[in-house]
């Protein structure tokens, strides 16, 4: 597995990098031999050392984490055991998902990713479109899932939301981790058909 550790304002010595990947390996061996990168980031937050932590287990599929405290250590610790947490509770879908993936290639599409900048007051005043400006744009994928797999991946990404291709039925599909904590699932396939029926008179 190949690891990075990134300190934003913090010094991360040998002795720190030794411990993520004691931590790390332990952890992702009891589930997955396979993990393909993983990436330790430490800052500086006000009084307290924030550690995120990102690792690529194959397959897109992604697991994030991140914790604050005092000391560089418990911070790193307690993102590490939410890591752990993550892959315990996705223990057997993961196998499941792994083993699947092995057996047909699981088919994904490219889609461009952009981040805007907010609207200015002045601009959306002045009638001049409206339209933000690109700050950044990047290529990601589209993956071929069930629901099921997409609320997997969102729950392990720590992601507030997943784009994903339906793949009972082809189409685009959305779930996204709702206020109230529940998951939400859009699926244009499923409208009812009454309201299909007034959309299209």
């Amino acid at each position: 597995m190949q690891l990075t550790v990134t300190g934003k304002q913090l010094d991360t010595g040998d002795s720190f990098r030794r411990h993520v990947e004691a931590s790390l390996s332990s952890i992702l061996g009891k589930y997955f031999k396979t993990a393909i990168e993983a990436h330790v980031v430490l800052s500086r937050e006000a009084h307290l050392c924030r550690a995120e932590i990102s690792v690529h287990i194959g397959r897109g599929i992604v697991v994030n984490a991140r914790a604050s405290a005092a000391e560089a250590y418990t911070a790193f610790d307690g993102a590490a055991e939410r890591i752990a947490k993550q892959m315990r509770r996705y223990k057997r879908r993961l196998r499941d998902h792994h083993a699947k993936a092995r057996e047909a290639s699981e088919a994904s599409e490219r889609a461009m990713d952009y981040v805007l900048a907010p609207i200015a007051e002045e601009i959306e005043e002045e009638g001049a479109g409206g339209a933000p400006a690109v700050i950044a744009e990047m290529s990601t994928d589209v993956p071929n899932l069930t629901v099921g797999e997409a609320v997997m991946r969102m729950d392990l990404a720590d992601a507030p939301v997943l784009l994903f291709r339906n793949r009972s039925h082809g189409a685009l599909n959305l779930v996204y981790r709702r206020a109230d904590g529940n998951v939400g699932w859009i699926d244009p396939e499923l409208a009812p058909v009454g309201r299909k029926h007034r959309q299209g008179a």
